[in-house]
């Protein structure tokens, strides 16, 4: 008898995207498997005032994300003709590529570096890349990434790591933190627009009993 669901469903993967402006060739770090969880925290920023101010609010709230990523490069070891370059180095591409998105650019800084050594008063600043959470169509986040904690946990011979477990944490930018000028500024109102559709779409429970209750 033939099965009704031939094929499972595809699952989206999820993934972090990386532009160091003004170059737009980005860096994609694709999560080998869906975290698990996502812990976020949103907390409100208040805008203080006197009597008659209590809500008022100083823009969109602070929101932290937190979650941990797991890389095995098992799969890839099992066909070693196909996959030379994670025999060669395991995990150290993406390793290197995840803690570069805390770090700003290297020919900027190589350039800064040689023009204070030639006595140049005219540094440019620094900047780490503008990084895109991407988890689904609905959630798509401009967000800096304030912390990373590694732990390699399996070897090859060569003492390259193979098994890797990332705990990332990164604070959402908003159109308070964006220049207009900035694409992740365009990213994060789009998104602040999806917000706002899916709370339309909000009917979750009944609310009848609720609404008897008000008093305006």
């Amino acid at each position: 008898m033939t099965s009704e669901f031939p094929g499972s469903p595809r699952i989206m993967k999820g993934g972090l995207v990386a532009y160091q402006l003004p170059e737009l060739a980005p860096t994609i770090i694709v999560y080998q498997y869906n975290p698990d969880e996502m812990q976020r925290q949103i907390r409100l920023r208040g805008g203080g005032g006197g009597r008659g101010d209590s809500n008022r609010v100083n823009g969109p709230p602070e929101e932290q994300i937190s979650f941990t990523v797991e890389i095995d490069a098992a799969d890839q070891l099992e066909f070693p003709a196909q996959n030379a370059i994670t025999l060669d180095n395991g995990l150290h591409p993406v390793i290197a590529a995840l803690e570069g998105l805390l770090y700003p650019s290297y020919p900027l800084v190589i350039a800064n570096e040689a023009m204070a050594l030639a006595g140049s008063a005219f540094i440019q600043g620094e900047q780490a890349p503008l990084v895109l959470l991407v988890w689904g169509p609905k959630r798509v986040l401009p967000v800096q990434i304030d912390s990373l904690s590694v732990r390699e946990q399996a070897f090859d011979a060569n003492l390259n790591p193979i098994r890797v477990e990332v705990e990332i944490s990164a604070q959402v930018q908003s159109y308070r933190d964006l220049d207009i000028t900035n694409p992740g500024y365009w990213v994060y109102m789009s998104s602040f627009t999806m917000k706002e559709v899916m709370a339309t779409l909000n009917t979750f429970g009944n609310s009848t009993g609720i609404r008897g209750l008000l008093p305006i």
